[in-house]
């Protein structure tokens, strides 16, 4: 076995979890994998989308896609044990980094309460060439700055007057980062990412045909994780950047 370039996350003590993201579909790219694993084991996930990706689908009004994508993600987080979706209703596309951003987020970090809280890549490239979207950088983020706002009391104050107590999250993690650390064993639960990532069947109609279908892409994401690992046993693994709190 080859020595490993990242180091299984410590999942002790992780008794819930909420992941953060710009758009619905974000989370299904392999870390729904992931959250098929602890939903299995009892964990319980939550989802907060910062919009409904309403600017997502070429030639579909925003009026029409935004009810759509948001039905969609709730089938596909039902698929990985997830019952929780809460929108917050930013306009997709425009999201800015900043003061705003960072109590919605810690808002909901205090009222769900997470031990783990999960987000997308927040740095400018996905690797070498990729360029990662706007959106997606300021909602990770600010993740990274909300999480400890929501430990801080005298940071945004109004949210305990209305009485969202603190919160302290354990560990943070980032999803498609090329700055990993760690990862999730998520071999037998790949097959639930990808149905996940299926349920998105208008968003993936309305990709390019020479765009990777669900099952190429997470399988791609997946194995490319586990190859990482340097493990035999390791078929598929979540690849994240994390840091202990």
């Amino acid at each position: 076995m080859s020595e490993s370039e990242l180091q299984p996350l410590d999942e002790d003590g992780v008794e819930s979890v909420l992941c953060v993201v710009a758009h619905p579909d974000d989370i299904e790219y392999g870390t729904s994998a992931a959250v098929a694993r602890w939903t299995d084991a009892g964990t319980r996930v939550s989802y907060y989308l910062l919009t409904r990706g309403e600017a997502g689908i070429e030639g579909m009004d925003p009026v029409q896609a935004a009810p759509a994508r948001a039905d969609e993600e709730r089938a596909s987080a039902a698929v990985v044990g997830v019952d929780r979706v809460d929108f917050a209703d930013l306009r997709d596309g425009t999201i800015e980094y900043g003061i705003p951003l960072r109590r919605l987020v810690a808002a909901q970090i205090r009222r769900t309460r997470p031990d783990l809280v999960l987000t997308l890549n927040r740095h400018e490239l996905f690797g070498p060439g990729r360029l990662n979207q706007a959106d997606h950088r300021a909602v990770g983020l600010a993740v990274l700055d909300a999480c400890a706002d929501a430990g801080n009391r005298w940071i945004h104050p109004e949210l305990a007057q209305d009485g969202l107590e603190p919160w302290h999250v354990k560990v943070l993690a980032f999803a498609a980062s090329p700055e990993a650390t760690h990862y999730v064993d998520v071999t037998g639960h790949a097959e639930r990412a990808m149905a996940s990532l299926e349920e998105h069947r208008l968003y993936n109609s309305a990709l390019p045909q020479d765009f990777p279908g669900p099952r190429e892409i997470v399988e791609m994401s997946l194995r490319g994780g586990a190859e990482r690992v340097g493990d035999p046993e390791v078929t598929h693994a979540l690849a994240l950047e994390v840091y202990v709190r």
